[in-house]
């Protein structure tokens, strides 16, 4: 395909994306330090973002109803893994652990896959794979060691090892074939029905389900609840989507998971600027660590094999690892 879409816009777009994303951890856990449950939390967020998107995906479905029942499997794998399991574990571990560090450890979700793929083929990765998984688990040492961000939580630091399995988990099921399901339409479903799933778990008692009326702090005063809950459903879930969406079309699916790791930057400063996280300077050399391996990683152009589809055009409709098939592939 010769036909090229500007670069420059869909740079812009996938910078949006990363910052909206980024959102999620910082806004959202003042609630949960105000007595907000993560059930809680993740039901408003999903069910905030699925509203908002859902009149783009019926534009987008326009009656292709047999597309959205052929990916019916697809569409509950997304909803109860990518945004019900892998989002609680997530902001139940930000409850114990930094935002910064949570988010990166949930980020080594590559390196498991590298890892899954080498014992289900026997065959060992190639060289750019295991320099970047050398480097993202070094990092991550750096940024859970006492010297970077002090004594962490021990089950925070577990329930974040959950989440990366979770995020993992998320990738296999977005990089199956859309057959037809607009991308839009099965993030809107996803989110649907993780909403539903994770109230019809609340009801029965399960898990806690809490919430919290009370103001909360932000950008050092007080705020109303709803304040945050309005800026991650509406922009670290809809606009991020939406935004993920457009800049994967123009850039193509490598391009576009290359930027959307500016998601682990963004977060990281959200947690500066909005809660006060003090960053160490091992801190800091192990998030550059783990972004540096994640790249190299996901820049490994491998055979069917290693879970990744040759790619001999370099055209933005380019095969691309595990993840990157649906935009936003981090389900925050």
């Amino acid at each position: 395909m010769t036909h090229r879409h500007p670069t420059s816009l869909g740079l812009l777009i996938a910078v949006l994306s990363a910052a909206t994303f980024g959102m999620s951890g910082a806004f959202i856990k003042p609630l949960l330090e105000s007595g907000w449950s993560p059930v809680a939390a993740v039901t408003a967020r999903a069910l905030i973002g699925g509203v908002v998107l859902l009149p783009f995906a019926l534009i987008a479905v326009r009656g292709r109803w047999a597309a959205v029942w052929r990916g019916r499997w697809r569409l509950l794998g997304m909803a109860l893994v990518g945004v019900a399991g892998t989002q609680v574990l997530y902001f139940a571990a930000i409850q114990r652990i930094p935002v910064s560090t949570g988010i990166l450890v949930e980020y080594l979700a590559p390196v498991l896959l590298v890892v899954a793929v080498w014992m289900r083929t026997r065959r060992a990765p190639r060289v750019v794979v295991l320099a970047g998984s050398v480097l993202a688990i070094g990092g991550l040492v750096l940024v859970v060691s006492p010297g970077g961000s002090g004594a962490l939580d021990p089950l925070g630091l577990v329930l974040a090892v959950l989440a990366m399995g979770g995020c993992a988990a998320f990738y296999v099921i977005a990089a199956r074939p859309s057959d037809g399901l607009p991308p839009v339409a099965l993030a809107s479903g996803g989110l649907l029905i993780g909403a539903i799933a994770l109230g019809a778990v609340g009801a029965t008692g399960v898990l806690p389900v809490t919430v919290s009326f009370a103001d909360v702090p932000l950008f050092g005063q007080s705020v109303a609840w709803w304040v945050p809950l309005a800026v991650v459903g509406v922009f670290a879930t809809a606009v991020a989507y939406a935004a993920s969406i457009t800049a994967t079309e123009l850039l193509g699916s490598r391009l576009a998971s290359f930027t959307g790791l500016l998601e682990v930057v963004a977060a990281t400063l959200y947690a500066w600027l909005l809660l006060g996280e003090q960053l160490g300077l091992l801190q800091l050399l192990g998030g550059l660590l783990i972004l540096g391996g994640i790249a190299l990683v996901r820049a490994d152009r491998s055979d069917p094999a290693d879970g990744v589809a040759p790619d001999d055009t370099g055209s933005p409709e380019e095969s691309a690892p595990l993840g990157s098939a649906i935009p936003g592939s981090k389900p925050r």
